[in-house]
């Protein structure tokens, strides 16, 4: 009987975790602290100070998935209602909001802890305000008011590659500027085809996603001309010679995918390809971020093959 007790009190124990685990929104964790490594290895010529690197992405990603808690809370009710997220911890009833909350502040509190003694107060700064840009205006504000909610919302989760070249430096530079500016110009159409196939659950929960505002055909033409200028956008790193012709030619070829992806999309009836257009911008953003990665540790054993 007491071994039965022990058994059933371990497992509880382990879905509870799996719970909290599941409020951190782990994919989307990851790859933010990809982004955020990618900053920290481009900072630099050469090696990375370790210490810096290891707290920083811990503390980062921390603070990614206070955020991440914390849109759980206040998204909760409206997670009720839409088929995608309500088997979400919080609207399922498998956990309960003071704990969540409890949860998301601890995060939070640790992040900024590590951060600010560990790495440097100006990456702890960046790093709080990105949180509450996702987590309280992005969430609770624009989320809720305006269909160009994806479009501003989309800033805070373009901080992560600033953030690690932060967190190395000390310091904000025009290279890591560029490397938001790339994020922020493909979240919209990353986020937009998602959008179009949940159309009916965002309508259903008055919440003002653009296909919903202003219909699937517009919706299509933006994602398809956000995907034009996220091509040139993603050739500026090449321009101020940040980095060369591997990572220009695969940025092309990306960029021109994209395109074609988008392409299809405006082509096609309702939302058919919608899942596979959000597919790609997912695949693009970690290839073009290992194209960065690649061409600097290239160009730094072959000078030449700079631009």
């Amino acid at each position: 009987m007491a071994t039965n007790e022990i058994s059933l009190q371990g497992t509880t124990a382990a879905a509870s975790w799996r719970f909290y685990y599941e409020l951190t929104k782990p994919k989307v964790v990851l790859l933010i602290a990809f982004t955020a490594l990618v900053g920290m290895l481009l900072s630099t010529p050469g090696p990375v100070f370790l210490p810096h690197l290891f707290f920083g992405l811990i503390g980062i990603s921390l603070a990614a998935a206070s955020g991440a808690a914390l849109n759980h809370i206040i998204d909760q009710r409206m997670d009720a209602l839409m088929e995608r997220t309500s088997n979400r911890p919080l609207p399922s009833g498998q956990l309960d909001s003071p704990h969540a909350i409890l949860f998301a502040v601890g995060l939070c509190v640790v992040s900024m802890v590590i951060l600010t003694l560990l790495v440097n107060p100006l990456t702890a700064i960046l790093t709080f305000s990105a949180l509450i840009g996702y987590a309280v205006i992005y969430t609770l504000y624009l989320k809720r008011s305006t269909p160009q909610n994806i479009v501003w919302g989309g800033l805070a989760g373009a901080a992560p590659p600033l953030l690690g070249w932060c967190a190395i430096t000390g310091e904000v530079a025009i290279q890591p500027l560029l490397l938001v500016l790339i994020v922020f110009v493909w979240t919209p159409p990353h986020f937009w085809p998602l959008a179009i196939r949940r159309r009916k659950e965002y309508a259903r929960v008055d919440v003002p996603m653009l296909p919903v505002t202003h219909g699937v055909r517009f919706t299509k033409q933006q994602i398809f001309f956000y995907s034009l200028m996220l091509l040139a956008v993603s050739l500026l790193p090449f321009t101020i010679q940040m980095s060369g012709y591997l990572y220009l030619g695969g940025a092309v070829v990306l960029g021109l995918g994209f395109v074609y992806q988008a392409a299809l999309l405006m082509k096609t009836e309702g939302d058919k390809r919608a899942m596979k257009t959000f597919g790609y911008s997912i695949i693009y953003l970690s290839l073009l971020f290992c194209l960065l990665l690649m061409d600097h540790y290239l160009v730094m054993a072959f000078p030449a093959l700079g631009a």
